[in-house]
């Protein structure tokens, strides 16, 4: 069985601090630096994903529209605008151990990591589907921000897609309780398995 971490939007904006900040986004970004330095030569492909929006446009209505207050279910205030320090990966997330870079929502409402593309690298412009066939990869798993949005949509495309997922629950934050025990719920009813990332 081959095997790919997803590291989902890792972020200056979904951070501590960001436009869209979550609690406990800083310290998931050190704690995956700390799981790759002991576990990341067991996957085959690390593939890290970032949201990478337009500065012009609201992106297919994912920005609530000028002098508009976002509903925060699928509208939102700005963040991540390509080129900008929001849109970067947070400054303790150690991105050297990463193999594949993706970005989403490029001009267009985009939640999982199977929304985006490859960005740089001889699978450049490739979706996710196509990198983990190429690559045999049968077995993912996942970690990042946000718990309740992007990790969930990310975990559910996966199965979907036939990959035995784990959800690492210690390497998660997300936007508020009640709705990320929600997500992490139907990510296990889904099949996905809720694990730690010590194994215990």
């Amino acid at each position: 069985m081959t095997r790919a971490l997803f590291i989902i939007d890792v972020q200056n904006d979904f951070t501590e601090g960001g436009a869209l900040g979550v609690d406990g986004g800083a310290a998931v970004a050190a704690h995956l630096t700390s799981y790759l330095e002991r576990a990341a030569d067991g996957y085959s492909l690390v593939i890290a994903s970032r949201d990478w929006h337009n500065a012009d446009g609201d992106n297919g209505g994912h920005f609530a529209p000028v002098g508009e207050e976002p509903n925060f279910l699928d509208t939102w205030p700005p963040h991540c605008v390509a080129g900008t320090p929001g849109a970067e990966y947070h400054p303790a997330l150690d991105q050297s151990r990463i193999t594949i870079h993706v970005k989403k929502g490029q001009g267009e409402p985009a939640y999982s990591i199977f929304d985006g593309h490859v960005d740089g690298g001889a699978s450049d412009g490739a979706t996710i589907t196509e990198v983990l066939e190429e690559h045999g990869v049968t077995e993912v798993d996942i970690a990042g921000i946000a718990t309740d949005y992007c990790v969930r949509a990310s975990a559910l495309d996966a199965v979907e897609h036939g990959r035995h997922v784990r959800v690492f629950t210690d390497l998660i934050a997300g936007v508020a309780r009640e709705t990320s025990d929600a997500a992490i719920a139907e990510m296990g009813h889904a099949g996905a398995i809720l694990a730690s990332s010590d194994g215990e």
